[in-house]
């Protein structure tokens, strides 16, 4: 409770400059190019295009989840389980090097680093949501609508956030004293795509290969995305509550290791 209340108080009294920071890191990923944060929308739907296209019609792909599964279907699938596996991505590739690339900010003993972390995945939300909507949009337009139950899709991105916001003050915080992370994480990212169940339904994992998959919670959040994006199903309440529970031993882990690791990043930069 106590670590609670300190990480509810660290972000609500530095929520000015953590507003600051997420505006800018939203603003870096286009800055220099002309149509700027129009490439929020025009990348993903680029994307949304390509995979309804490649995968829904070319490929002729399926999920296999109900019977009249349409190829729209199928590319929808794959670009709403690819919107929730680069948010995660991100926060798994990019936050190890938030403290060691701000190395002045370390020398500022005012300057809340925590703050850090949690800019790139408030930065990192608003991609995702951009995304989603064109999920939204893709669904009206090729798929088979938006019913009321992708309303729970709130639920499920609730735990995903508490669980990229721990992996990103984890990972800042080890960075700092393991600089060849960098270099390990990338392909623990391919390995992570391949093991989310992004191109294919968990039914379709064989069972001894999915009693050590079952423990990725990234594979729940997006199979319960899917449940009431796409196929008007309900949510999984023990895949829920798994999710719930990672997001939430990760949040608070994450925040721990980074106040205790905090003190001596100054000594190694």
């Amino acid at each position: 409770m106590r670590l609670f209340r300190q990480l509810l108080d660290s972000l609500h009294t530095h929520r000015a400059v953590l507003w600051q920071f997420t505006l800018r890191n939203v603003e870096l990923r286009s800055k220099g190019s002309h149509l700027g944060l129009l490439w929020s929308l025009l990348g993903p739907l680029l994307m949304l295009g390509l995979y309804v296209l490649v995968f829904g019609y070319i490929f002729r792909g399926s999920f296999g989840v109900v019977a009249d599964e349409s190829r729209a279907d199928y590319g929808l699938g794959i670009f709403l389980g690819l919107a929730l596996f680069n948010f995660a991505n991100d926060m798994l590739c990019n936050s190890v090097s938030l403290v060691t690339d701000n190395p002045n900010f370390v020398k500022k003993v005012v300057f809340p680093l925590e703050v850090l972390p949690a800019a790139a995945v408030g930065a990192a939300a608003f991609h995702l949501l951009v995304t989603l909507s064109l999920v939204a949009l893709g669904m009206v337009l090729f798929g088979r609508g938006l019913g009321p139950s992708a309303l729970l899709l709130v639920p499920v991105l609730f735990p995903l956030l508490m669980g990229a916001l721990g992996l990103a003050w984890f990972l800042a915080a080890v960075g700092v004293f393991f600089r060849d992370l960098r270099q390990i994480l990338p392909a623990a990212g391919t390995a992570l795509m391949f093991a989310s169940a992004v191109f294919y339904s968990p039914e379709r994992i064989p069972p001894a290969a999915y009693s050590f998959l079952k423990y990725n919670p990234l594979l729940h959040a997006i199979e319960n995305a899917r449940d009431v994006v796409l196929w008007d199903r309900p949510l999984d309440p023990w895949g829920m509550g798994y999710l719930y529970l990672c997001g939430a031993l990760a949040m608070f882990g994450g925040f721990w290791t980074f106040q205790k690791l905090k003190p001596a990043f100054a000594d190694v930069l």
